[in-house]
């Protein structure tokens, strides 16, 4: 999906509970990433947290992904979670030239800093993101990181004077959510309980949202989200915007809802292209008996 004025999209697009709604019910796996790409135009980059992919399938994610499409890939957990990021330049450098099939659609690189990564590891934080000199976006999520502080002070002003956004996690309405259910329980384990840190260091400010599993109990939270990003569009910026939910089975129905509010607030913005569902016949009224 080209023509938005910012990005937008899911954790990832390999979800097969997507089928029949975003995706085809007969869409293969190998196809699902096109499929995708074809209505959202950012991906989160979880996967490749996790594990490197192989060079092949750097490859065919370059052939599914439009030029205009953005992939916030993620560095490995072994270089953001290390006890030195100094140490782990060489594999981050790597990493870079693992993913250059892909070129601008990487961008900007996410390092997700463990709660582990306290302030007084900031220098080294400083002379990684000077030493990869690529666009990077950060995450951190050490308590003494949002306590308003001289450390949140530090880290902010590093973080401004070197052009690197700091990601903004809002895990509100998934710690809104009384349910009891494995998903749920599992979400609200991993994910930690901070604070939101709207900030807009760079052109492009970057948001995960964390969904509560009822979508209409989501609205609440995203008003102010739905000024923000409005509010950055207006000044010329480009914002990234991921939603997820705990299981991530309605995180691309919480991505729509997100799109249709914003363009309530923003008139003339573009709406997303049609869904298989969206395009299913509606059922005909069946006439009663006289």
């Amino acid at each position: 999906m080209s023509g938005l004025p910012y990005f937008l999209g899911c954790p990832s697009w390999s979800e097969q509970a997507w089928r029949g709604s975003l995706y085809p019910d007969d869409a293969r796996p190998a196809d699902l990433l096109s499929h995708y790409a074809a209505f959202f135009n950012a991906v989160e980059g979880n996967t490749t947290f996790y594990a490197r992919p192989a060079p092949a399938t750097v490859e065919r994610w370059a052939a599914a992904m439009p030029e205009h499409f953005r992939f916030t890939a993620k560095f490995p957990r072994d270089i953001s979670h290390s006890d030195d990021l100094r140490g782990q330049l060489p594999a981050a450098h790597s990493f870079i030239e693992l993913l250059k099939p892909l070129g601008q659609r990487v961008a900007p690189l996410w390092l997700q800093l463990p709660a582990q990564f306290h302030p007084g590891r900031l220098a080294e934080l400083a002379l990684f993101i000077d030493d990869i000199a690529q666009p990077v976006a950060v995450e951190v999520r050490h308590p003494q990181f949002f306590a308003k502080g001289d450390e949140e002070r530090a880290l902010n002003r590093l973080l401004l004077d070197a052009g690197v956004e700091r990601i903004c996690l809002d895990p509100r309405a998934l710690f809104s959510c009384q349910s009891r259910e494995p998903s749920v329980l599992h979400a609200q384990s991993k994910k930690p309980r901070v604070p939101p840190r709207p900030t807009a260091f760079t052109q492009a400010p970057q948001v995960r949202f964390i969904g509560h599993p009822q979508l209409e109990a989501n609205d609440t939270f995203l008003q102010p989200w739905l000024d923000k990003v409005a509010g950055w569009i207006e000044e010329g910026r480009t914002p990234y915007v991921f939603l997820h939910t705990a299981d991530n089975l309605h995180a691309a129905a919480l991505a729509q809802r997100f799109h249709t509010f914003l363009m309530e607030r923003l008139p003339g913005l573009p709406a997303l292209p049609e869904t298989p569902r969206d395009r299913q016949p509606a059922p005909q009224q069946q006439l009663g008996l006289l």
